[in-house]
């Protein structure tokens, strides 16, 4: 957006432009090229600089994120977690503790985008699950179970008696395959 307001100055310097035309140009509305306008006769292309980021200034400096990183890479119980598995509640003491900074759960969620780490769930299992057992139970059992399509037929979902395929499928007047009226 700086560039365009710098070249807007340049087109209000020459004058040959209205500023309809300027807005057309540099493809922005023509309230935000007379906002510019009245802004640069007042303090010229000065006036037209950005006043930088908006919103507030991030708590934790850029150089910082790679030791965050790196820390969290050593998982949960390098921290004295009991699980290794982590927490939005869990990346936040981490946090505070190398940095000193704190922040609320959102705030850790958008940190871990920022690091491009993303949502993974643990698959859920229980703790007396058998492999050799499902694989076994999959391989014979299932089989014998499992129902097909073959071996049932052509059928309807309807416990309805079937339409044949001769009869008419409304019986509104009117001639074969014309759209109903409504």
């Amino acid at each position: 957006m700086n560039v365009r307001r710098q070249l807007a100055a340049r087109l209000f310097a020459t004058g040959k432009d209205t500023q309809g035309a300027i807005a057309r140009r540099l493809g922005v509305s023509r309230q935000s090229v007379l906002r510019w306008f009245r802004a640069w006769r007042q303090g010229g292309r000065a006036a037209l600089r950005g006043t930088g980021r908006a919103g507030r200034k991030p708590k934790l400096e850029p150089r910082l994120l790679p030791q965050i990183d790196a820390a969290l890479r050593q998982g949960p119980r390098a921290f004295g977690f009991a699980t290794n598995l982590w927490t939005l509640a869990r990346v936040a003491v981490v946090v505070k503790r190398l940095t000193g900074v704190q922040y609320r759960l959102a705030s850790v969620w958008r940190l871990l985008q920022k690091l491009e780490w993303t949502l993974q769930r643990p698959a859920k299992r229980a703790r007396e699950r058998d492999e050799a057992a499902v694989r076994e139970w999959v391989s014979t059992r299932w089989p014998k179970v499992k129902k097909t399509r073959a071996a049932a037929g052509r059928g309807s979902s309807s416990k309805m008696k079937a339409v044949s395929r001769s009869d008419r499928p409304s019986a509104a007047p009117g001639p074969r395959g014309a759209r109903p009226r409504f």
